[in-house]
């Protein structure tokens, strides 16, 4: 999993509330767990004027000129503002895998659905909650500013707004130390990968009957 330590980038408005997993990634796209690849078909009902089919090319699928992130304004985005309750619905990581592929690194919102902030924790999203009126403001800077972008210090948890404001957020202190060393939930057990040599090692020579078969 990539470190997220500070990210500057462009900011994408998604003016809804209550978006579920199925519209981020939509229930046909769940074949595949290769946790890869879903990108393009991120917000696939919204981004496109047809129905998208699982491993079909999207390069000639007829884009919604209404959306957002099909506006010129918005290509490169790398944060996704949106309103509360983001990532409702099944518990699908899907959704999340899709965002990281498309590549977004942090979604700011009033609220998130539990298990998707869980599962964007652990693949590299860092969902910031901000109070409803902050993300009135920066909805309305968005629709002001071309090219409006933010600075996230994960470290000192805040946000350098593109006139120098800095708001503070809160996270987990667990998830965001993982964060910041790019641990996913392998990576974290693996950090104990020595422990755990020496429990399996000492678990042989107590039990070597239920090792005959195994090499250590």
């Amino acid at each position: 999993m990539k470190p997220f330590t500070v990210h500057s980038g462009l900011v994408a408005p998604m003016d809804r509330a209550n978006v579920d997993t199925d519209l981020m990634i939509p229930k046909q796209f769940l074949k595949s767990i290769k946790r890869s690849g879903f990108g393009p078909n991120l917000f696939d009902e919204l981004r496109y004027l047809d129905e998208g089919q699982p491993d079909a090319d999207n390069s000639s699928r007829p884009l919604n000129p209404d959306f957002p992130l099909n506006m010129p304004r918005y290509q490169g985005a790398s944060i996704l503002l949106v309103r509360e309750n983001f990532g409702c619905g099944s518990s699908r990581e899907h959704a999340a895998w899709a965002m990281e592929d498309f590549g977004f690194r942090a979604v700011i919102a009033p609220s998130f659905a539990d298990i998707f902030r869980s599962n964007a924790l652990k693949n590299g999203i860092l969902p910031i909650v901000l109070p409803a009126d902050q993300v009135d403001t920066l909805f309305s800077a968005l629709r002001a500013e071309e090219g409006y972008t933010l600075t996230i210090d994960l470290e000192a948890c805040t946000i350098l707004l593109p006139h120098g404001a800095l708001w503070s957020f809160e996270i987990d202190a667990f998830r965001r130390d993982c964060l910041l060393k790019g641990l996913d939930d392998i990576g974290i057990t693996l950090e104990r990968a020595d422990a755990i040599r020496a429990f399996e090692g000492q678990h042989c020579e107590r039990f070597p009957w239920l090792f005959e078969d195994i090499v250590l």
